[in-house]
């Protein structure tokens, strides 16, 4: 079995793994530019990334935060040939329990791998989330 390493220095981040997954593979990246997907990384409160022994990234996580009580997780995965090895797991434990966040409220959109972010204590979310859809929706009248 390979070995990663996991880490929160976002000077390791190779972009162009991060936009070459988001914008081929992943169905949530799909119709953002690689412009775009510049910023969210430059901007993120934090970002994790996972890599092979010779420095190779296999993984990623940005999140957003306010820094002191709220953090959304964003853009997670591992790439195809490194995933099974639990370095998903890794890299959201990374994110989530080892750093600034731990004592955060955290949210996530997610369509697959609902099995792992459980682990981590994500649920479905309570009577006291709302959430405005992208797009500009129309708003419910009273």
């Amino acid at each position: 079995m390979a070995e990663y390493e996991v880490d929160a220095d976002p000077e390791r981040i190779d972009l162009d793994v991060v936009w070459s997954y988001l914008h081929d593979e992943a169905y949530w990246g799909r119709g953002r530019s690689r412009a775009d997907v510049g910023k969210q990384v430059k901007g993120a409160w934090r970002v994790v990334g996972a890599y092979t022994d010779d420095g190779a990234q296999v993984g990623f996580a940005r999140a957003v935060s306010d820094g002191v009580a709220f953090a959304y997780l964003a853009d997670v995965f591992v790439l195809k040939n490194h995933r099974r090895s639990g370095l998903g797991r890794r890299i959201v434990h990374t994110m989530i329990d080892d750093g600034p966040g731990a004592d955060f409220r955290w949210l996530l959109h997610t369509g697959d791998a609902t099995f792992l972010y459980a682990s981590f204590g994500f649920r479905p979310t309570d009577r006291t989330v709302l959430e405005r859809p992208a797009g500009r929706p129309s708003p419910v009248e009273p």
